[in-house]
């Protein structure tokens, strides 16, 4: 088996540490097998795009989602160190608002899964961070949303050294109550 997967305090979303090969040469592991993914985390799900950002330390970028065309993030981290979080926003969860928090980073080669109905973010730990996901549905930036990062009715608990660099959109972040949720 290439990967263990474990679920984390939101049950939906998941933590994959792939199996890695080394040696004096380097290493190697999938990333990705679809196969796997399907049998070990959730069956019927198709990635559309892959993204790529690098970030400066202190850099935090989310709370996003899309309200419509719902995406499901599989993230990793292959420059540096992040703290990465997902929120449940599903109205009707018995975790709505609730979050969990994990790092990732190029030393540890751990995945998380995001699924649809999530909100979620990260912030950079390390002097800078490559980021990578693959999202279940494209972009669609009418229905882009984001949740304010420090909303203290969520309470996350950012190990923060210095103030964040906040893009403009997620300054404006809505407070949970006031933003859209998941039915």
């Amino acid at each position: 088996m290439a990967i263990h997967v474990t679920a984390t305090a939101l049950p939906e979303v998941k933590l994959i540490e792939p199996k890695v090969f080394g040696d004096k040469r380097g290493y190697f592991y999938e990333s990705f097998n679809g196969r796997e993914f399907a049998e070990k985390v959730t069956p019927d799900v198709e990635f559309v795009q892959d993204n790529h950002s690098r970030s400066a330390r202190g850099v935090l970028r989310g709370l996003h989602y899309q309200i419509a065309h719902a995406q499901g993030k599989l993230v990793r981290v292959v420059e540096g160190e992040v703290f990465d979080v997902a929120i449940d926003i599903r109205k009707r969860s018995p975790n709505f608002g609730k979050w969990v928090g994990v790092k990732l980073s190029e030393e540890n080669r751990r995945q998380l899964w995001v699924p649809p109905g999530f909100a979620h973010g990260f912030l950079v730990l390390s002097e800078s961070a490559q980021f990578l996901y693959k999202a279940t549905d494209y972009w669609y930036p009418d229905h882009e949303r984001s949740i304010l990062w420090n909303d203290p009715e969520i309470g996350i608990e950012w190990p923060l050294e210095i103030e964040p660099l906040l893009a403009a959109k997620d300054a404006a972040g809505k407070r949970l109550i006031e933003a859209e949720h998941f039915a």
